[in-house]
């Protein structure tokens, strides 16, 4: 037998140009792999037992040193050694004596991989990340046909969010492996990454056909979720959970999309089996809750929220769930108390990066909900410390701040905070775009026109145009206004994006008086969602105020109403349809209530002293239009139509003239 002149242990790959001698490599082979059976009985924790499995795989690979997977089976046990820095040494060694070492390029690879740290939780080595890359780029070079090392450069490309080597690694792992399923759905993630969820789906869905296995539904489910398409990812779950019915994680992932998929009655009984098998699952009670404050069962609702509080009863989801109980009640004053007792009760001297973030977003919806009550001092003082608390909020919390006047309708506070925010944070874009509300409203909106039309950068550009409309549409540019949607459309994808468009170009027909093409438009988003209240309200309340088709109005915004039984809009649209019904009473009813959750829209004061009038109370009628009046010259210059603000002064000189009538 020819002997062997030892190198190093993985430069004998070097010595390939001599004979190899495979008795010797299948024996060390088997004794390698015979002691790493023995560690896997020992539960991996046997050094001695991994020690000699790694000298036996090292003779082996001396004795054949073309042998790829025999690399492989000694980096893994180099690894399960944790000799991470002896193998590193070696295989460095190993190159330097011979460059074309594939085996020592193989090991290294590995080695790197392992030492990248935890992508899941985002601690990721770039260094290792880089040098593993290289070594593995070494070896497709070499042997072009190694699927496996495709496929691990098709990640390291991935990870370092290059798609374009990514996805050419997966296409030549596929090109040799056509049927490789890590190779398919690999590519197939690229292709979400990129935005092609579609594509994306289509590969794994013929994947998971062909082979339907866990693995292959729960990638297809995820990508049917990237693509909001939750119908579609709750059926696909429903295959996954018939081979593992037990599996808790793909009851929850069902559970959820059956929520987001609307279908609430499905989700409810998955909940309820999840709970009958723990019946102290805090989570499944919580998102029974958000499920029945979804149907405004609200009485079930708290029921379920306070059985998922009584099982942690300091978890913030569910106190914060609470907050959103009462808001949906219409209970604002108790939803700005519960708030302020989940911010107060969480305060600390400091606090840990996520406990910030938590924090921020606690401080925010209590800000929120104080400015929605009207509490605007106590709205900007939560802002305050939301800007305090962080320097990375510190933008957010001062934008906050000067919105928060804007809608105060202080604009000589609201233009000091925004301009001092901007000297600060001239880049920031929620900055900028409260910036240029401010201008828009004090009768700049050519300024703040120009400022948002910088922002578009081919990135973000359909809500650029979106913000584009708003102001254009705020100032009655409406010619300005239809090209921006015009391009915001161009940029719509999804049925929800395409919504959003055809609800601002129907307001804006409606605001020219083209009520025909208004009414298509709201057609258009009808027949994608039947659903929308947003365009059943519109719709409706537009044939109402023209007193046409008042049967079919009353139907579109009832609808509207009972999905969102405490929306002052949609109350003031139905109030108004039953005074033009002639249901004075039940319109009475109604307006009051949208007076109480819309506040300030001097619309809905107007309609009741129309129903005041029609009663015979001018009293009443004339208090209600002169508040109208009052709302109206609060608001903006130039935002609410001319002719309406006189029409109202006139409905109230007339009630004048009555009332002193009435008085002689």
């Amino acid at each position: 037998m020819k002997k062997f002149v030892f190198v190093s242990l993985m430069g004998a790959a070097a010595l390939c140009a001599q004979q190899v001698n495979k008795a010797d490599a299948y024996y060390h082979f088997s004794m390698g792999h015979l002691f790493s059976e023995q560690n896997n009985a020992y539960g991996g924790r046997h050094r001695e037992v991994v020690n000699q499995a790694i000298d036996h795989y090292r003779n082996a690979l001396k004795a054949d040193p073309g042998a790829g997977f025999l690399a492989e089976e000694l980096a893994d046990m180099y690894i399960m050694a944790g000799r991470f820095q002896e193998a590193i040494t070696d295989g460095e060694a190993a190159l330097r004596e011979s460059p074309g070492n594939v085996n020592a390029r193989r090991i290294l690879g590995r080695i790197y991989l392992r030492l990248i740290g935890d992508p899941q939780r985002g601690r990721i080595n770039q260094d290792n990340v880089k040098k593993a890359t290289e070594q593995f780029v070494k070896v497709v070079e070499a042997d072009p046909k190694d699927v496996d090392s495709w496929l691990t450069l098709g990640r390291l490309h991935k990870l370092q969010q290059d798609s374009v080597e990514s996805e050419k690694a997966f296409k030549k792992a596929i090109e040799i492996d056509p049927a490789n399923d890590e190779a398919v759905s690999g590519l197939a993630m690229v292709y979400s990454d990129l935005g092609d969820s579609k594509r994306a789906s289509e590969m794994l869905r013929q994947l998971a056909d062909k082979k339907p296995n866990l693995n292959n539904l729960l990638s297809l489910a995820g990508a049917y979720e990237q693509m909001n398409d939750h119908a579609l990812a709750a059926e696909t779950l429903k295959k996954a959970l018939a081979l593992e019915p037990d599996n808790d994680k793909i009851q929850r992932a069902l559970a959820r999309d059956l929520a987001m998929a609307d279908k609430l009655d499905e989700a409810t009984k998955m909940y309820e089996q999840i709970l009958a098998e723990n019946p102290k699952d805090w989570e499944a009670y919580l998102r029974l809750s958000q499920i029945y404050r979804q149907q405004n069962k609200f009485d079930k609702a708290r029921e379920a929220n306070d059985k998922a509080k009584k099982e942690d009863p300091n978890n913030i989801e569910i106190l914060y769930n609470e907050v959103g109980l009462f808001e949906a009640e219409g209970r604002t004053e108790d939803a700005i108390k519960a708030m302020k007792e989940v911010v107060t009760s969480t305060a600390k001297r400091g606090y840990s990066a996520t406990e910030k973030g938590q924090r921020a977003m606690l401080l925010e919806r209590l800000g929120l909900l104080y400015r929605a009550n009207d509490q605007y001092p106590e709205a900007a003082a939560a802002f305050l410390e939301l800007a305090n608390l962080d320097p990375t909020n510190d933008a957010r919390g001062r934008a906050q701040i000067a919105d928060t006047w804007r809608q105060a309708k202080d604009y000589a506070k609201a233009t000091e905070e925004i301009e001092n925010a901007y000297k600060k944070h001239p880049q920031d874009r929620t900055i900028r775009i409260v910036r240029a509300n401010i201008l828009a409203e004090t009768g700049k909106v050519d300024v703040a026109a120009a400022d948002i039309r910088k922002l578009l950068d081919g990135k973000s550009d359909r809500e650029v145009y979106l913000m584009l409309v708003q102001l254009y549409e705020r100032a009655k540019n409406y010619g300005e206004m239809a090209k921006a949607l015009d391009q915001a459309e161009k940029l719509s994808l999804t049925n929800e994006d395409k919504e959003a468009i055809y609800f601002s170009r129907g307001a804006m027909y409606e605001k020219t008086k083209k009520i025909d093409m208004s009414e298509a438009e709201f057609r258009k988003i009808l027949a994608i969602n039947p659903n929308s209240a947003s365009a059943l309200n519109y719709l409706g309340y537009m044939w109402a105020d023209r007193n046409v088709k008042l049967n079919e109005a009353y139907e579109m915004i009832k609808k509207a109403v009972d999905q969102e039984p405490n929306n002052g809009a949609f109350l003031d649209s139905l109030g108004w349809v039953y005074f033009r019904l002639g249901k004075l009473t039940e319109a009475e009813e109604h307006l009051k209530k949208a007076i109480e959750r819309s506040g300030k829209d001097p619309t809905v004061n107007d309609h009741l002293g129309d129903v005041y009038a029609k009663l015979g109370n001018w009293k009443s009628a004339a208090r209600q239009w002169e508040t109208s009046l009052k709302l109206y010259h609060q608001g903006p210059a130039g935002e609410h139509d001319s002719a309406e603000v006189a029409k109202v002064q006139k409905k109230l000189d007339g009630a004048k003239v009555r009332l002193a009538k009435e008085k002689r």
